[in-house]
């Protein structure tokens, strides 16, 4: 017995990959435009990962500097598309509504935390 699917899923192929880069743009837009915390972590992100390749460091520790800034973005944007499916669902409040996006919030501090000890560690053993 065949599962049911979505109708907006797609089948797969080359058309599948050129939709799903679509899909991905269109993200990035939507999170430019309407994600206060996103844009302000880009306008963070950006200078530092320029600062990480201009560092005297490893090529491996510019990737850690430059992977741990692209995991706060990502996390970021998982955080803003569950707070978008919750108010979706309802703009009541409600403590599951207001627990999810607890948890998606506390998701990008933990990721930030993370990227901050990165930066602190590699910059720590290179300059101390």
């Amino acid at each position: 017995m065949e599962s049911p699917s979505s109708e907006f899923k797609s089948k797969g192929g080359l058309k599948r990959i050129f939709s799903a880069m679509r899909y991905s743009l269109d993200g990035f837009r939507a999170a430019w435009r309407h994600e206060h915390a996103f844009r302000q972590e880009v306008m963070v992100a950006v200078p530092a990962a320029i600062v990480a390749l201009l560092l005297p460091i490893s090529a491996f520790q510019k990737l850690a500097l430059i992977a741990v800034l692209g995991l706060v973005l990502l996390v970021e944007l998982i955080n803003a598309s569950i707070e978008a499916v919750v108010d979706r669902v309802s703009l009541e409040r409600h403590p599951l509504s207001k627990a999810a996006k607890d948890l998606g919030s506390a998701a990008v501090a933990l990721a930030i935390a993370i990227a901050l000890a990165t930066w602190c560690v590699v910059l720590y053993n290179r300059f101390f």
